[in-house]
């Protein structure tokens, strides 16, 4: 987390045992947020928290559905960005969460509004810009992804 691309918007930055006590809070937590590690080929290469959103603070600041789901994302290590991953990685976990959660109608994400290659690999997997809120530790880009309709054709 001390990776200035990574420090800049997770403020996480510092001694390891202040990653390791928000992990501890996410593992210890009421099951609203899941705490995932991404691995390809063998090797850790993102950090994913899956949350209820409807359920989160995240709620007060946007028009909550009923079992909004959100994600956070962080692809790690220099090698792994800018190729186009994180928006196939993206795509991939809105879908899962999707297809796992029969009753959620979409997926959500705040990232910071300045941190444009996430805003852009969140466009690139299907989310859409919904509007700029102000949350306590930023001003972020609201992406919704909703649920393809296709099943009902």
């Amino acid at each position: 987390m001390n990776d200035p691309a990574a420090a800049a918007f997770w403020g996480l930055a510092g001694p390891q045992e202040v990653t390791q006590d928000h992990l501890r809070a996410q593992l210890a937590g009421d099951g609203r947020s899941v705490p995932c590690i991404g691995v390809l080929d063998g090797a850790p290469m993102s950090y994913w928290e899956i949350y209820r959103a409807d359920l989160d603070l995240l709620a007060r600041h946007y028009p909550a559905r009923p079992h909004d789901m959100g994600i956070h994302v962080l692809v790690g290590g220099i090698a792994h960005r800018g190729r186009g991953l994180g928006g196939l990685l993206l795509r991939a976990a809105a879908d899962l969460v999707l297809t796992q959660r029969p009753s959620c109608t979409r997926v959500i994400a705040e990232p910071d509004i300045r941190n444009t290659p996430s805003v852009a690999a969140f466009l690139t997997a299907g989310f859409r810009f919904s509007a700029e809120v102000d949350l306590p530790a930023k001003r972020a880009a609201l992406m919704v992804r909703d649920r393809p309709l296709r099943h009902l054709l």
